[in-house]
């Protein structure tokens, strides 16, 4: 809260690379929507790169630690006026705020500097971005709450289609409660995408108290085996890698905390698979039915489906096809060339 709050004022504050990675390039559709938000809402965006899946029409999203609500503003575009985005963040009441009144008692004495409150950033632009998209009624809103509680700012049971995270996961001290409160929220079928910062090994206690390293999204980085081990632990399935790229911390102060760890952003993907949805490999069939994707579909590092052509997909994969927003996007006939599915697992 105090990193964010106050020592950020906007993106170039940074002091390390580490949340200013993308890894592969936009779609059109995503570059022309991120033109049409506006330019405060950007500038206060710390996150890594673009959090964007496929496959978005009418869906309800969540987004983790959305902060001034970029991603927000742009799934509002992708989910259409039918579709719902809820962004959450901790900051609002926390620190000051440039963006409406001061929570300063008149008798106490002002602060050195007035910080923003990124939900209140986010959230005074609703009006400015409905009209923008043409939108009768907003379809999207801004709560104050903590990622591990999502019961607590009234998130219900399976409400959501897709919950994203841009970088933020890092910042969660329990990062399985994180996992455990979006899988609770999402319905049968539905995604976690999120992108964060991982680590090459498990980081010492003097990283992991830096107080730089940890508000640069490094010191509360996870390794990354671990995320394997805590998301078949809540019940999601084995996490698709979709991309990587190593980070370079470019401070060479920092370099020297951190020593011979390395630090890598990466996005995965992850399902909340039905319970009697697995039922063997499959052969599928891409339709090209989604927009912007109509040639083909980079799944994940293992998985490019284009059009018209039949892939060989293992049993998890095939579940997860049948059972998730992709359904009707893929012809699925059951049986495949096991062969083929050697070390190709999601």
């Amino acid at each position: 809260q105090d990193y964010y709050g106050k020592e950020l004022q906007k993106s170039e504050d940074l002091k390390t690379n580490a949340c200013v990675t993308s890894a592969r390039p936009l779609p059109k559709a995503v570059r022309d929507a991120l033109e049409h938000v506006h330019e405060e809402v950007v500038a206060r965006y710390y996150g890594c790169g673009l959090v964007i899946p496929e496959c978005l029409s009418s869906c309800r999203i969540l987004d983790l630690g959305s902060g001034s609500g970029r991603d927000c503003y742009l799934l509002s575009q992708l989910v259409g006026e039918q579709g719902h985005v809820t962004g959450i963040d901790m900051t609002e009441g926390q620190v000051q705020c440039r963006a409406g009144a001061s929570p300063h008692p008149p008798s106490s004495p002002p602060p050195l500097f007035l910080s923003f409150c990124q939900v209140e950033v986010a959230k005074k632009h609703i009006a400015y971005h409905m009209d923008k998209f043409g939108y009768q009624k907003p379809n999207v809103e801004f709560l104050h709450g903590y990622m591990e509680k999502l019961g607590d700012a009234g998130l219900a049971d399976e409400s959501y289609d897709i919950v994203i995270s841009n970088c933020v996961i890092n910042l969660a001290p329990d990062k399985r409660a994180v996992l455990q409160e979006a899988f609770r929220v999402l319905k049968p079928g539905g995604e976690m995408y999120f992108s964060d910062v991982y680590a090459s090994q498990r980081l010492s206690e003097t990283v992991r108290k830096h107080r730089v390293l940890w508000g640069e999204c490094l010191a509360g980085a996870l390794y990354w085996r671990d995320l394997y081990s805590i998301a078949e632990e809540v019940g999601f399935s084995p996490p698709c890698l979709v991309t990587a790229s190593p980070i370079t911390i470019g401070n060479k102060e920092l370099e020297g905390i951190t020593g011979d760890c390395r630090f890598v952003s990466a996005t995965f993907r992850l399902f909340k698979v039905p319970d009697g949805s697995r039922a063997g490999p499959a052969q599928v069939i891409y339709n090209s039915g989604i927009v912007g994707h109509e040639q083909e579909l980079v799944f994940d590092a293992s998985f490019t489906f284009k059009e018209g052509e039949v892939v060989d997909v293992d049993a998890e994969l095939a579940a997860i096809l049948r059972s998730s927003r992709f359904a009707e996007e893929f012809l699925i006939r059951a049986g495949a060339n096991t062969t083929a599915l050697q070390g190709n697992c999601c």
